[in-house]
């Protein structure tokens, strides 16, 4: 099937620095100098629509890129171009060596409490962040990372700004309505009882709770 490049739109039109305004029933030309950053700009923005096109479809298409000024277009493409190439591998050999934990019904809380930490840290390092973790234990939390997170197979996208979020919450079989009963605000708790037509379980305190680096802000 061919593939639909109407989503690209010219570079140019007719001269790249140039644009008419019609006054008083005459057209003016005014002549923009970009400055270099502009210029360096544009360039990256055709070689990235060169790169793109071959990972084009139909969703891609269907994006106005008209609205987005062309830095911000840029790094919507980079972002585009790191996850179609990125290695889908597990979260575990995203280490050298390989990052192992040794079971944890062989370590005793000590242990477990000073390996999670730098498990957490490690896994920070690229860039994995892991989200409502206060209602596990640290020896619960050590046995979700070696059980689940370290086998996960995930696409390893190496952007700066490329954050994985784990919602540690969603990984308890034992409190199915974690999140509901720690960690979800008044509205999202009331919008879940107006959609599942119950009440939503008491609200909790977590009772371990823990200052885990966190993503960046946008833009800092």
């Amino acid at each position: 099937m061919e593939r639909k490049n109407s989503w690209l739109r010219p570079l140019f039109l007719s001269h790249p620095w140039k644009t008419l305004e019609k006054k008083n029933g005459m057209h003016l030309a005014h002549h923009h100098h970009p400055e270099p950053e502009e210029v360096d700009c544009l360039i990256r923005n055709a070689e990235l629509r060169d790169e793109i096109e071959p990972y084009l479809d139909e969703s891609i298409s269907e994006i106005n890129f008209r609205l987005l000024p062309t830095p911000m277009e840029n790094r919507f493409l980079e972002s585009m171009l790191a996850w179609e190439r990125a290695p889908l591998v597990s979260i575990a050999r995203w280490f050298e060596p390989t990052l192992a934990l040794q079971p944890a019904c062989t370590l005793d809380d000590e242990q477990i409490h000073s390996r999670l930490w730098a498990t957490i840290e490690k896994l920070f390092s690229k860039r994995i962040v892991l989200d409502f973790t206060d209602h596990r234990s640290d020896r619960d939390c050590y046995a979700l990372i070696r059980r689940n997170i370290l086998p996960a197979t995930i696409k390893r996208v190496d952007l700066p700004d490329n954050y994985i979020h784990w919602d540690c919450s969603a990984e308890d079989a034992e409190i199915p309505s974690a999140w509901l009963k720690y960690y979800a605000t008044d509205q999202e708790r009331e919008q879940w009882s107006l959609e599942e037509g119950r009440d939503p379980p008491a609200r909790e305190v977590p009772p371990y709770p823990r200052a885990l680096p966190t993503a960046p802000a946008i833009g800092t």
